[in-house]
């Protein structure tokens, strides 16, 4: 009898096996090879889920959105508002190693995409995403603003996520100096309550 083989988990376990040497030597050492390498797979079994290294990339990416994204709906809000939309927005950020790997990945794109249409299209699944949840969550802090005013709030907040996500993975600032400077941020939001 043939074996069955599911080729939605044989695509997850790839996506992993690019996180790795992501997190490991970088997103420049991304290859067919050392990702057949990581995973165990010969180059020729990995070409058939992905023919070439911008597929792989882009793959591994919108899973980091997918993982993101279920993680984020499984959070039940608690306590304040502010402490709901803080858990909220630490679940995107690098603050522990599975994060830091996530944030690597995504932000691997922004140079990725700058020439690559194909890649620039999960640059933007990512920049998009990041941006409906800062729409999403700026209500709950800010309630007493104008729409105009939320909707500022909420590219702001999204720009202070995304530049101190940076400055981490960069090495400018430790994880918690990051949430230090994101708590400042939240509590200047609460002038609009």
């Amino acid at each position: 009898m043939p074996k069955v083989v599911d080729h939605d988990e044989r695509r997850r376990e790839l996506a992993g096996a690019v996180w790795r040497v992501i997190a490991r030597d970088g997103v420049a050492n991304v290859s067919i090879r050392t990702v057949a390498a990581e995973s165990g797979w010969s180059s020729g079994a990995l070409r058939h889920y992905f023919a070439t290294r911008d597929e792989l990339l882009a793959f591994a990416c919108e899973r980091v959105i997918e993982q993101v994204t279920d993680r984020i709906s499984r959070i039940r809000p608690e306590g304040s508002a502010r402490e709901a939309v803080r858990r909220l927005l630490l679940e995107t950020m690098p603050a522990d190693e599975q994060r830091r790997t996530e944030a690597s990945i995504a932000f691997s794109f922004l140079a990725l995409g700058l020439g690559d249409p194909a890649l620039a299209r999960v640059q933007r699944l990512h920049l998009t995403s990041m941006a409906e949840l800062c729409a999403g969550l700026v209500p709950h802090l800010a309630p007493h603003a104008t729409a105009a005013q939320q909707h500022s709030l909420a590219r702001r907040l999204h720009a202070v996520v995304d530049g101190l996500s940076v400055h981490v993975l960069a090495g400018h600032l430790t994880a918690d100096e990051m949430i230090t400077e994101l708590d400042a941020h939240l509590e200047t939001l609460f002038q609009y309550e």
